[in-house]
């Protein structure tokens, strides 16, 4: 019996082996992973900065005559309209003073009139000898006199009359106005910018700016593109640029560059820019930061695969393409900005290969694999141009 058990047991081990045997000798069936050939697709090159809008017009209000404030006639942060009356200095004061000149004016011309006529009397009677030639003489620097009088008193008049107006401070644009900073009653002073009293600011909206600064390097960059044709200098073009609010993942407003400073700052090395957009909804507000990104090349034909199909090997970008029998290579890129969720490829792929999408996880270089075709990528909704890649105000892009 014992020996019975013991053929049983190694019949059992015998058999054990086997199987370990043929599981270790059938071989791994490849991965599947997913493939495609890259995208070829017009794009544009975009760099993103960072800004802050600015009224195109701002307008500070300030007396240009002294006496009380006497009304004020708008709401604080109310839209005015060019011409509108926003502020009333107390006119009683200066209508008196326009009356008295009046008044003067009237008595030097009646000065005037009396010496031509003195003039003329004396120009008679030199006619008929029975005067003097110094009589003459007198009579005639009489009536230079008068006019002169005449003169200033109607320079008189007009300023007063001019200061009379100068009571009620009307809109000089079309803007916003800020809040009252003086209340009806308090005294304003007139007079020079540096002393006169300060009532309220306008801003414009429509349009508005947005002030931003490029480096050095961009501003290096679009030179060498302006000399050689790829792309227009700011300083001569209205170059687009497109803006996105903090809330906003695209850009949907549309602009263009207006101004170029003529400098550098000496503190930063960064040169000043503005781009101006429609602002007809008021969406936009003096102030507030915004990001814009301007166009940085003409369109040209670029390679795309989806962003995930980027993979990284130390401090390398690669993508993995199918080689011979399926065997994977891994293909070194340079990478440029996304474009409808695809990634631009500036280097590495030369379009006709099969990059793998779905299954990097297991992806290595040199490993069989089960290629499928993915599904085909979806064409962006609309022509949106390149976003810039991650790192730095300049994205790393190709001029």
């Amino acid at each position: 019996m014992r020996h019975g058990w013991l053929q049983a047991l190694a019949l059992a081990a015998g058999l054990l082996a086997g199987c370990d045997r043929q599981e270790e000798t059938a071989p791994p069936e490849p991965p599947q992973v997913s493939v495609m050939p890259p995208v070829r697709r017009e794009i544009t090159d975009w760099d993103e900065f960072t800004g802050r809008f600015a009224s195109t017009e701002r307008i500070e209000l300030r007396a240009r005559v002294s006496g009380y404030l006497d009304a004020v006639s708008f709401a604080d942060g109310q839209v005015v309209q060019q011409g509108d009356l926003l502020f009333r200095i107390d006119p009683r004061p200066f209508r008196a003073t326009v009356t008295e000149a009046e008044a003067r004016l009237v008595g030097v011309r009646s000065q005037l009139a009396l010496a031509e006529r003195e003039l003329e009397r004396a120009r008679s009677l030199l006619q008929y000898r029975a005067g003097s030639e110094a009589n003459l003489e007198q009579r005639s620097q009489a009536v230079e006199a008068a006019r002169a009088g005449v003169s200033g008193a109607e320079a008189a008049l007009q300023r007063a009359r001019l200061e009379l107006e100068f009571t009620e401070i009307r809109a000089p644009l079309t803007g916003r106005i800020g809040r009252h900073l003086v209340s009806p009653g308090n005294l304003v002073s007139g007079g020079e910018a540096s002393s006169a009293t300060l009532l309220a600011t306008i801003v414009t909206m429509d349009p508005i700016d947005v002030v931003f600064d490029i480096d050095q390097g961009a501003a290096l960059r679009y030179t060498r593109m302006a000399e050689t044709g790829g792309r227009p200098s700011s300083r001569d073009v209205a170059n687009p640029v497109q803006l996105a609010l903090a809330d906003e993942a695209d850009f949907p407003h549309p602009g263009k560059v207006v101004f170029v400073d003529n400098e550098a700052d000496p503190g930063t090395g960064t040169i000043r820019l503005r781009a101006r957009f429609d602002n007809k909804q008021d969406r936009f507000s003096p102030g507030v930061f915004a990001r814009l990104r301007l166009v940085a090349s003409l369109p040209y034909q670029a390679l795309l695969v989806p962003d995930a199909a980027v993979a990284t090997d130390q401090s390398r970008r690669v993508v993995y393409v199918l080689g011979p029998q399926n065997v994977l290579l891994a293909r070194p890129v340079t990478l440029g900005p996304l474009e409808g969720g695809l990634r631009v490829i500036r280097a590495g792929l030369e379009g006709d290969e099969q990059v793998v999408v779905n299954g990097l996880m297991q992806a290595r270089a040199g490993l069989a694999v089960r290629p499928m075709p993915a599904p085909a990528s979806p064409a962006p909704a609309s022509p949106t141009p390149a976003s810039p890649t991650p790192g730095g105000a300049a994205r790393e892009a190709r001029p």
